[in-house]
């Protein structure tokens, strides 16, 4: 029996590529018998005001509190910086954070994302297929 069952998907969500990758990756997690919180489905409307945003931000908030693990989506030359604070959360309030990677550009000397998100992790990922191994099932 599976312990983690739900899961917040963090990425950026700023172009069609990352938001069709989001629900993609989405799609594959709920395959595995996992329910996903995928914030540019779940939370943003197309409101933009202050209130809307408190609310967007209430909403990500109370899902990664409700959530049992974080898919935290590294791509870009650097992590995103909401995605980032997602990470910081969830490793604070002792969530599993995995993260996936598949863009190999890479930061250097500091490792294939910025050392603070590294050690956030509990596992770093280079492909949608070892994520899903890692969750527990195998991409078909």
């Amino acid at each position: 029996m599976r312990l983690l069952r739900k899961v917040y998907l963090a990425g950026p969500l700023f172009s069609l590529a990352e938001m069709e990758f989001n629900k993609g990756l989405s799609d594959k997690i709920v395959s595995l018998g996992y329910s996903v919180f995928l914030p540019q489905e779940d939370s943003n409307n197309s409101a933009e005001s202050e209130i809307a945003n408190e609310v967007i931000y209430g909403k990500n908030q109370a899902a990664i509190d409700d959530s049992d693990v974080m898919v935290a989506v590294l791509d870009g030359a650097d992590v995103d910086s909401g995605t980032a604070w997602e990470i910081g959360y969830a490793s604070a309030c002792k969530k599993h954070v995995f993260g996936i990677k598949t863009d190999f550009r890479s930061m250097g000397k500091e490792g294939p994302v910025n050392l603070m998100i590294y050690y956030s992790l509990q596992k770093f990922c280079t492909s949608v297929e070892e994520l899903l191994m890692e969750l527990g099932g195998k991409e078909e």
